[in-house]
């Protein structure tokens, strides 16, 4: 029998940093309640990283345990259910529900991919439709669910093109993970960075705002994505065939028409769905919250009259465990500002830093801590508290930091455990798809022009959209 080290070791390192913290003199300016919160965060990190047991039930005993001790109030750690992010999120799950009962994402399929005539048309009109459903459905899982009964279709027609269905199975959840920044609502890391960047700096990032600044950035990534999965993982000769997929063969893996005239339910979602995403892009002329626009139409999409899905039924799409961790990771943040823990961990940093070096430095372990951290959100929870304090320390923009961070973090395609849309489009039955080769390529392309992706925007295009370095 095999002896696993790694969660031991990890035990070992978080209970030395305990034990080195609860020596009082050790650490000079550290307060109690700082010293606590670092225990804390250490112990949790230590357990995502090493062991089995579920995210959020780790992220729930690091918040219970800062509410036992005093660090934070119950109020605190319960009030951040009501934040308006995480009513947002769950709004929005609504919503997805509803565009899934009708079966419009079939009919957008049909329509993009059925004027394919070349594999690069192929590739990009995929791409494209895949950035498209990340303001239609949140979180990459879903987003991953939602789009594999098209890839089946696909695989399908190009049966007798082996080479071109992998590299279609890579193309995925490649461009599903990166075009998520798009969106407020595209990642639940998303909304912890928001949440970080309010509580320590009092900026808050809007719907309007993330869109701004992150979907020029999704669209760019995407795109340049795309070509490197088409040329890492075909030949020339592959990519030289014709291609033509027909709306019948899309329709052969769904439930629901893709072609013919629309059903009055289908009207009914783009309009409610059109309308929802317009007011969202629209905050800053009638100022009213993302939140709010989002819970007025799952109200009407679940509505007996208006509606095209039951509210209970929706209500069952919510991913709750995902909510609760936010939540929980939430209180965290505010342990970490509040104790002045987060500043006494960055007081050590040299000064004199300059912005860039900063910069880069926080891009390059963001990008490499899927390695560590496999989960998104964990990330954010771990990376974001710091990045904001430190970069309040070396002079550098707090919020151009998060979003660099949080950007950055987006790329978890080394293995297929790194993210979940990774490991679903990895393992279909029948259906030809990558192997773990296939994805340390891609890395090692992808990861370094990833980097230096978000490193431009950053330092280029982002200042010109308000948000300087």
């Amino acid at each position: 029998m095999t002896l696993n080290l790694r969660p031991l070791a990890a035990l070992c390192v978080a209970l030395s940093l305990c034990a080195l913290l609860a020596v009082p003199g050790n650490f000079a300016g550290l307060g109690a309640d700082a010293r606590l919160t670092l225990a804390v965060f250490a112990l949790a990190t230590c357990a995502w990283i090493a062991t089995p047991v579920d995210d959020t039930y780790i992220a729930l005993g690091a918040g219970l345990a800062l509410t036992v001790t005093g660090v934070i109030s119950s109020d605190t750690l319960f009030g951040t259910l009501g934040d308006s992010t995480v009513w947002l999120l769950i709004c929005a799950f609504v919503l997805a529900a509803a565009v899934t009962r009708t079966g419009l994402a079939g009919r957008a399929a049909a329509f993009l991919v059925g004027g394919a005539r070349t594999v690069r048309q192929l590739v990009h009109l995929t791409t494209a439709a895949l950035v498209v459903t990340a303001f239609a459905v949140p979180a990459t899982s879903g987003r991953a669910a939602l789009a594999l009964p098209v890839f089946l279709a696909l695989a399908k027609a190009l049966a007798d093109r082996r080479r071109l269905v992998v590299m279609l199975a890579l193309l995925f959840p490649t461009v599903i993970l990166l075009s998520a920044v798009a969106t407020l609502i595209g990642a639940g890391a998303h909304l912890i960075t928001v949440s970080v960047l309010w509580q320590a700096t009092g900026d808050r990032i809007g719907f309007t705002e993330w869109l701004l600044l992150g979907l020029p950035l999704a669209v760019v990534s995407s795109h340049l994505a795309a070509e490197t999965v088409l040329l890492t993982t075909t030949r020339r000769t592959d990519r030289e065939g014709a291609v033509h997929i027909t709306p019948e063969q899309i329709q052969e893996h769904s439930d629901d028409p893709v072609t013919g005239p629309w059903s009055q339910a289908e009207k009914r979602c783009a309009l409610l769905l059109g309308t929802v995403v317009v007011l969202w892009c629209s905050e800053p002329l009638h100022r009213v919250p993302p939140a709010v626009v989002a819970l007025i139409g799952a109200v009407v999409a679940a509505s007996p009259a208006l509606g095209t899905v039951h509210l209970k039924d929706a209500l069952r799409t919510v991913p709750w465990a995902l909510l609760l961790f936010m939540a929980a990771t939430m209180a965290m943040g505010v342990a970490l500002a509040d104790s002045g823990a987060a500043q006494w961990l960055v007081g050590g940093l040299p000064s004199g830093v300059s912005p860039l070096l900063f910069l880069v430095v926080v891009v390059v372990i963001s990008t490499a801590a899927h390695l560590v951290l496999q989960s998104r959100s964990a990330r954010s929870s771990v990376l974001v508290p710091l990045v904001v304090a430190a970069a309040v320390g070396a002079g550098v923009n707090p919020v151009a930091a998060a979003l660099a961070s949080t950007a950055a973090a987006g790329f978890c395609h080394t293995l297929p455990a790194s993210a979940k849309p990774v490991t679903l489009f990895s393992d279909l039955p029948g259906t030809p798809t990558y192997t773990p080769r296939d994805l340390l390529r891609l890395s090692a392309v992808l990861a370094p022009l990833t980097a230096a992706l978000v490193l431009l925007f950053a330092l280029a295009v982002w200042p010109l959209l308000g948000v300087p370095l």
